[in-house]
């Protein structure tokens, strides 16, 4: 034993001292000496086990070896993976021998194993983070000093601990030792990690593990370089090598004819020859494998030893046979043993006829009895070099010298014979090798690569042992090891690992299970607490599973001092019911009385999974009494930890940097939903730290801050709506503590923060269902902004939008309350809404036009019409950001209507219109409010306004807000709706209902404010006339007579300002007003052609008689009778409409006469001309007009007036011309008036004959005429047109004598019919006298 450890200590100074120069060296002896023990856990020495394990935990200790081991070997491809079976073997050890081995070991041996072997793996991965932090801290300080070639010999002392020594690369330089970065060590461990899977595919399939190393381009495509491969490859199966070259596949049988040719048999004797062919495989079970093996060994011994035989088949033969004797003389189920007489006689003749020499065969024979050809176990390959000086100098043959002389002796060492050998000939194999480069690495990312060789074994050695075993030193190693493994994985950025190694430290807390927790639980929340302070800024999502330990340690601690649960105070209040309740809850403290009375801590002390939201919920059982004593006893553990080591973490989030102060808000926003959306036992815990660490941080860089606040608002919104309203409530009054909190600090202009910070508020305003939740955001808000007035800035956006939000409530008090703010906002604090930001103007414009809409009072909508108008007189008085400059080109003008608006800067105030356009277009949308009040004093304050500031606006701004503000109030009306049943006032606008009174305020306060700013928005001239012609085509009485007076008002008060083309302009809407009309008019008139008409009962009746009788509705199909009904209302309403025309027509002519031209009047003449012949149409429609009259007898309804709308259009017509021959003869001759006035004459006595029935019959040459007896009809009718013709006759008796002289021809004919005809009036007949008397008799005298 004493020899073991003599050699573990030189091996330790070789390894400490000289690695750099015996990298191949320390790679023989490493395996053999050390890991072979190491990995031994059935029957290993104790003593030899003890030792190596000394040995690693000393070694362990210096990170450099660690380093170096595991970047010269792991990373080497030509290298064992040291570094690798150290920890797997270490796991091995810590797991202890497995169920139902066979071991050689006592319970406290295989326990001492366990502890040593955690102590060792927890002393290198503590190695590994200080390497790694010295790297890190030092990184800047190498790349600064670059001309210092001396390092600190702090980490590089020796184990012995007696002296210190620079590191032994430092000692070699001038050797093979070379700088290495960690890209290249990765791309060597890549390509060694993929080789290694390459070669074990290749010792369960062959083929398949070369194809893939040739894909992978480990190994080339080509015979010789596969045969190559399987000659010097370490760790593939000598037995499949054997398989594999056997083959006959054609490429394998290419490979085992290159792999024999690599092969140098020269002056080598036969039997060594197959000695040392054999040595890299086994040969293959099946005979013609073995057949074509040989056959080609057979064939290249006889080319490189061409004396030898005769032929390659003697060498076939004998080389058969030889392996025949080692098979016969090594194989114990063999009995009987060939002789060498055998031997020599089964090989007579086989040198093609001739015997071999018996002494060759004899020796032969000799050999391979004493020493059976295995493999790799021969030294008889020709000596090479010797050891290089180095070996000699640091008398490494010494040690092997010593080695082979003591193995008789050493039996406990277990190193036999072939062990030896082994060790030799790899050594004489290195021999004759170049030596390999020694690696140095200072780059900490190669602990990356470490990190995930042996995270996987320390995570199962810490956790086992730490679950199993109570011993303090142990798992206090254990602990340790994880809080290194977590400090590693965390600064390396391996989120995988970190969270593996984060999690189990929680799990073992045991804090979901307090009833079963010990000391070492205990620890485990030292731990995670120390974790949490020491490597905050590297955790990210790992926080969370600390922070629920965090919040569970507090949950216990309250249930230990008896408080009240945070359930209590977050449940519906139920009022007596709950305060027994809360009575009952209050116990006493659990350590000291030892009660149980509490639903909670019952849950707690059942316990529960790690990963269960609430501790016990999903744990039913019944609650033991030894239970509850462990549980109370470990409450008393966890005194060990008191406030100031919870506060300490979250006080600690100061110093957290950018990245890890989010990681860590995010965490805590997560714990903090699962405790208030827990089903039994919400807590609050989480949400109070939240506010907590958000007063912490509340003075970091603006750019942070905006990190951690989005997160906190997200958390915010998604609480502030839970259906709790208790913890609602509770989130919302959090929120509004940090909002004042953080409306103390100032804010500079231009900046959106205090708006983001407020979001939360409007979020949980728009889509809270709670009315409470409501209410309290109403008062929050409110009560911030009254206290913290003079430093809202941006914030004021996010207030408006919670008052405008709440002006929409369903609930009276939550408007009331929020217009009561409101007013006072507006009243007291005015200017401070603008001080900074120019559009919270518009933001508090939109909240009070969003309040005059409230149903609930019309006081809170009259009032804020009221401040509507105050805020225009403060923007008038230029009392909006009186200190800043107005730029248009900031200006952020919505677009109405497909109407982008373009504001100039013709004025300063003008600047203002982003502030003017939502206040007026707030206000015309009012105007279709359905309450009259509120709709009248819309359009009051509207055109106020307009009229008092419209001095301030310039020209294109008057046209942006006759397009988006005035234009849209009359839009609904000025455009024509077909609806089927009667028009009424509603159908007129979409959003309201007009009453007369409306419309007559509108038009007039649009006319009003056309005349008093014409001379600047002329140009909208037309647009208003075509608002005023759309009322005057109205189908409704009321508006379209307000709209013939607004129209006759507007031209009156500006005929003398308006130009011919303006006078035009109104003219031809008039005339495009009456054409547009017709052509869906008469399509409606036209469906009466497919109705078929009930028969007259009384068919020998007159028919003029009997139309108004013996009809009922059975005589005509109900979707008839709609029809006829639907086109007799439509009837009604067009001749209304053409009506108002004329009447416009007549009223502008005779108003405005004198501005008029010529190229005017003729439209005018055209406008009656159409009308009055469309009139005469309609009532030529003789059959039309009978179903019309039948319809509406069915119906029951009043005929349509048709002939009152011809007799006032020619009426109409008449007046109009003769007041043009009178007033401006000179413009009625040029225009021809008076032949139009005498067609016109015509035209109404040949209507006013064909109505008399006046009929004539020519009988050879003879006129016969005779009258027939009118009916009640004709009769009503011929009554009706009696005061048209007498306007006609009078009009043809006031012609002067030479102009009736020149159309005497023209009437004589007619007048002489109208004297014949039975009149109803005595009237007429006066009138036909006198015309006879004063004007045809001078002519005919």
């Amino acid at each position: 034993m004493a020899i073991f450890q003599l050699q573990c200590s030189i091996f330790m100074m070789l390894l400490v001292k000289f690695r750099s120069g015996l990298k191949e060296e320390i790679g023989i002896f490493f395996p053999m000496l050390v890991l072979r023990v190491l990995e031994n856990v059935n029957q290993p020495s104790f003593l030899q086990k003890m030792t190596v394990l000394n040995f690693l935990d000393k070694i362990s200790q210096d990170s450099q070896i660690i380093v170096d081991i595991f970047v010269n070997y792991d990373c080497d491809v030509d290298a064992p993976n040291i570094y690798e079976r150290i920890v797997n073997g270490l796991l091995k050890t810590a797991l202890g021998p497995p169920p139902g081995s066979t071991t050689t070991l006592s319970s406290v041996q295989d326990i001492t194993f366990r502890h040593e072997s955690v102590k060792c793996l927890a002393s290198i991965i503590g190695s590994m983070g200080a390497w790694m932090d010295q790297k890190l801290r030092t990184k800047d300080s190498y790349l600064s000093k670059s001309s210092e070639s001396s390092t600190s010999t702090e980490n590089h002392s020796t184990l012995n601990g007696d002296d210190a020594s620079a590191p032994d690369y430092d000692l070699h330089s001038e050797m093979n030792s070379e700088m290495s970065d960690a890209a290249t060590l990765e791309q060597r461990r890549a390509y060694k990690i993929e080789l290694q899977k390459g070669i074990s595919i290749f010792n369960r399939k062959p083929s398949k593990g070369i194809e893939f190393l040739m894909n992978a381009k480990k190994v080339g495509g080509s015979p010789e370089e596969v045969a190559t491969f399987l000659k010097n490859t370490t760790g593939l199966n000598e037995t499949v090598i054997g398989d594999y070259l056997g083959e006959r596949d054609v490429f394998c049988l290419r490979v085992m004819h290159a792999y024999v040719d690599s092969f140098n048999f020269k002056e080598m004797d036969f039997g060594e020859a197959i000695r040392f062919f054999l040595r890299g495989f086994r040969l293959p079970g099946e005979a013609q494998k073995i057949d074509r093996i040989m056959e080609k060994f057979a064939e290249r011994y006889c080319k490189c030893n061409p004396d030898s035989f005769t032929s390659a088949d003697t060498a076939y033969v004998l080389a058969y046979s030889v392996i025949m004797l080692n098979t016969d003389a090594h194989n114990s189920m063999v009995k009987d043993k060939m002789s060498k007489a055998d031997f020599i006689r089964n090989n007579r003749g086989i040198d093609d006829g001739k015997d071999l020499p018996e002494e060759f065969l004899g020796t032969l024979y000799d050999q391979i009895v004493k020493n059976e050809i295995k493999m790799s176990a021969d030294s008889s390959v020709p000596q090479g070099k010797q050891a290089n000086s180095l070996n000699k100098l640091l008398g490494l043959d010494g040690i092997l010298n010593l080695v082979t002389g003591k193995q008789t002796e050493e039996k406990a060492l277990g190193a036999n014979g072939l062990l030896i050998r082994q060790i030799q000939e790899q050594f004489k194999a290195k021999s004759g090798k170049s030596g390999s480069i020694y690696h140095v690495v200072t780059d900490a990312a190669i602990l990356r690569f470490m990190v995930e060789v042996c995270w996987g074994p320390m995570l199962a050695a810490f956790s086992v042992t730490l679950d199993q075993s109570d011993d303090r030193l142990a798992t206090s190693q254990c602990l340790q090891g994880f809080q290194c493994a977590v400090h590693v994985t965390a600064v390396m950025s391996m989120q995988t690992q970190r969270d593996a190694f984060v999690t189990s430290v929680a799990k073992f807390t045991y804090l979901h299970c307090a009833a079963d927790m010990k000391l070492k639980n205990v620890d485990a929340v030292k731990a995670i607490i120390s974790i949490a302070i020491e490597d905050g800024n590297n955790l990210q999502d790992a926080w969370e599973h600390i922070l629920t330990c965090l919040s569970r340690i507090e949950h216990l601690q309250l249930l230990g001092e008896g408080a009240p649960p945070d359930a209590s105070y977050l449940t519906p209040s139920n009022g007596e019911t709950d305060e027994k309740a809360l009575k009952s809850i209050g116990h006493p403290s659990l350590k000291k009385k030892g009660t149980l009375q509490n639903p909670a801590v019952m849950a707690v002390v059942r316990g529960g999974s790690y990963d269960s939201t609430t501790v016990g919920v999903n744990s039913l059982g019944l609650v033991t009494p030894g239970q509850i004593i462990n549980f109370i006893s470990n409450l008393n553990l966890l005194d060990q930890i008191g406030n100031f080591e919870l506060n300490h973490v979250f006080a600690n989030s100061q110093r957290l940097n950018s990245e890890a102060i989010v990681a860590f808000v995010k965490a805590l926003c997560k714990v903090s939903i699962s405790e208030l959306q827990s089903p039994t036992d919400p807590r609050v815990f989480s949400l109070t730290k939240i506010v907590e660490i958000a007063h912490y941080n509340m003075n970091r860089i603006r750019l942070v801050w905006s990190r951690i606040w989005n997160v906190l608002s997200d958390f915010f919104v998604s609480v502030g709506l839970s259906e709790n309203l208790s913890v609602a409530i509770f989130v919302m009054d959090s929120l509004r503590q940090l909002a004042m909190k953080f409306l103390e600090r100032e804010e500079l202009a231009n900046y959106n923060f205090q708006n983001e910070f407020l979001r939360p508020f409007v979020i949980v305003m728009q889509k809270s269902s709670s009315t409470e939740i409501r209410e309290l955001i109403v008062r929050c808000i409110s009560q911030m902004v009254l206290s913290r007035v003079s430093n809202v800035k941006s914030g004021w956006k996010s207030v408006f939008m919670v008052f405008t939000v709440a002006a929409s409530d369903e609930r009276k008090n939550v408007v009331l309350l929020a217009f009561e703010t409101m007013e006072k906002i507006v009243r007291e604090y005015f200017p401070y809404i603008t001080e900074t930001e120019r559009t919270t103007f518009t933001d508090c414009v939109r909240c009070l036009t969003t309040f005059t809409n409230s149903r609930f009072n019309s006081d809170v909508s009259l009032n804020a019409i009221a401040f509507l108008r105050f805020c225009a007189l403060k923007l008038a008085d230029g009392g909006l950001i009186c200190n800043v400059k107005s730029r248009v080109d900031d200006l952020s003008i919505p677009i109405v209507d497909g109407i982008a608006l373009d504001v100039e800067n013709h004025s300063n105030q003008d600047d203002h219109a982003s502030f003017w356009i939502p206040l007026l277009t707030g206000l015309s949308e009012l105007t279709s409010d359905p309450r009259s009040a509120i709709r009248k004093s819309a359009l009051e304050v509207l055109f106020n306004i307009l009229n008092d500031h419209g001095h301030l606006f310039s020209h294109s701004f008057w046209i942006t807000v006759f397009n988006t503000v005035i234009f849209p109030i009359f839009s609904g009306v000025s455009e024509k709706k077909d609806v089927k049943d009667q028009p009424t006032l509603a159908s007129l606008h979409p959003e309201s209902t007009w009453d007369s009174e409306t419309f007559a305020v509108a038009f007039q306060c649009v006319v009003d404010l056309f005349v008093s700013f014409f001379n600047v928005i002329r140009s909208q001239l037309q647009s208003i006339v075509s608002i005023l012609v759309g009322f005057v085509r109205s189908p409704i009485k009321g508006p379209a007579s307000i709209g013939v007076a607004a129209l006759l008002r507007l031209a009156g008060e500006l005929s003398s300002r308006i130009s011919e083309d303006e006078w035009r302009e109104i003219f031809l809407a008039l005339k495009e007003a009456a054409a547009s009309l017709l052509p869906g008019f008469m399509k409606v008139l036209r469906t009466m052609d497919g109705i078929e008409m009930p028969e007259s009962p009384h068919p020998y009746v007159d028919m003029d008689v009997s139309s108004d009788h013996g009809f009922t509705n059975e005589d005509l199909p109900d979707e008839n009778l709609q029809t006829a009904a639907y086109v007799v209302s439509r009837v009604k309403s067009h001749i209304a409409v053409q009506l108002l025309i004329v009447q416009v027509a007549s009223g502008l002519y005779k108003e405005n006469w004198q501005f008029l031209s010529a190229a005017n009047v003729r439209i005018l003449v055209d406008i009656f001309t159409s009308i009055a012949s469309h009139a005469h149409q309609l009532n030529s429609e003789k059959s039309l007009l009978r179903k019309l009259q039948k319809g509406c007898s069915i119906a029951g309804i009043s005929d349509p007036p048709m002939v009152h709308f011809e007799n006032e259009s020619y009426e109409n017509y008449l007046d109009f011309l003769q007041d043009l021959l009178k007033d401006n003869p000179s413009m009625s001759e040029a225009l021809n008036i008076e032949e139009q006035l005498a067609g016109v004459c015509e035209k109404i006595f040949q209507i006013y004959l064909n109505c008399t029935g006046s009929e004539a019959v020519q009988q050879n040459n003879t006129a016969i005429h005779w009258n027939l007896p009118l009916g009640s009809a004709k009769k009503e009718e011929l009554t009706a047109r009696t005061s048209l013709l007498l306007s006609a006759l009078r009009v043809l008796n006031d012609l002067e004598r030479d102009s009736f002289r020149s159309h005497a021809r023209q009437f004589f004919p007619l007048l002489v019919d109208l004297v014949r005809c039975e009149h109803n009036s005595v009237e007429v007949q006066g009138i036909l006298s006198n015309i006879f008397q004063s004007c045809i008799g001078p002519i005919i005298m």
